[in-house]
């Protein structure tokens, strides 16, 4: 029944069977079926149908909030006890060069100033931390901007930018990017993170094949591939990676001027909340340490 539960308070949430279907990646005719078989188990309407229109009614208003509650608690399964006696559970993603700079000393200005809280940091790619945040799995996420416009319900807050350079190794007698990449190995910034899209764009562009050994998503991983001499990568210059080992050297991509623009993501009301929005302000404020 969990999965109906939810398929309800997405429907709840953005309006329509069809709206909800497309949040959740299912057709309206599985959304309106969940929806039905939520119906029979419990024996109660809970939508006032009109037409092609359907509307929470008062049971279903009721049930709403019932499985709101169902869904944070199995959210919770397995979380030590003080989560749920009086502590404050806040659940923040983070990509994973953010986890590293940023968000130390954040979370330990949050929590000198709300001693109540507990938060817990899930990391991910930045597609699946959007998703986690617009359904409320997550509070708030630190990602890359994805490459198309958010939902309108969500809160993007830009904090820094980051361009992207060519890394090779020191040992390579190369200086201009485009005839390292037609010369040498090429590590691939995984292309369906919103990073590596950028980056194969600009590939794309590019009047000649390259010669790809292998695709990889951890940024350090990639640098260590390039220091190790397995080749070159094209990847954003992070504030984890303002100095590069000494055996790579960057080359700057021309007049090819990319960068990957580093945000937080949001829901708007959750700027009611005090120790959210707190958390939020910290995190804006960072931009300026960065």
């Amino acid at each position: 029944m969990i999965k109906e539960l939810k398929t309800l308070i997405a429907v709840a949430e953005e309006g329509t069977f069809a709206a909800a279907g497309n949040k959740i990646g299912l057709t309206q005719a599985a959304v309106s079926a969940q929806i039905q078989r939520l119906e029979n188990e419990l024996g109660l309407v809970l939508f006032d149908r009109v037409g092609r229109s359907a509307h929470l009614n008062h049971p279903g208003l009721t049930v709403l909030e019932q499985a709101k509650d169902i869904v944070e608690r199995c959210r919770q399964l397995g979380m030590t006890p003080q989560a749920s006696e009086g502590v404050k559970l806040i659940n923040v993603g983070a990509i994973t060069s953010i986890q590293r700079t940023l968000l130390p000393t954040v979370l330990a200005q949050f929590h000198q100033q709300h001693t109540h809280c507990r938060t817990r940091i899930f990391p991910g790619v930045s597609m699946a931390l959007l998703d986690q945040v617009d359904s409320g799995e997550l509070d708030l996420a630190v990602m890359i901007r994805p490459t198309f416009v958010v939902h309108s319900d969500l809160v993007w807050e830009a904090l820094i930018e980051e361009p992207f350079v060519l890394i090779v190794p020191r040992s390579y007698d190369v200086n201009d990017w485009k005839i390292a990449l037609k010369q040498c190995p090429f590590i691939r910034y995984d292309r369906t993170s919103f990073g590596g899209r950028q980056v194969d764009k600009l590939l794309q562009q590019l009047p000649f094949d390259l010669d790809e050994k292998c695709e990889v998503d951890e940024i350090g991983a990639i640098v260590k591939l390039v220091e190790l001499g397995a080749g070159v990568a094209i990847v954003p210059q992070t504030e984890e990676h303002r100095i590069w080992p000494k055996s790579v050297k960057a080359l700057k991509l021309g007049d090819h001027n990319i960068q990957r623009e580093i945000g937080l993501v949001y829901k708007k009301h959750s700027l009611v909340d005090i120790d959210i929005n707190g958390l939020i302000q910290l995190i804006k404020m960072s931009r300026e340490l960065l």
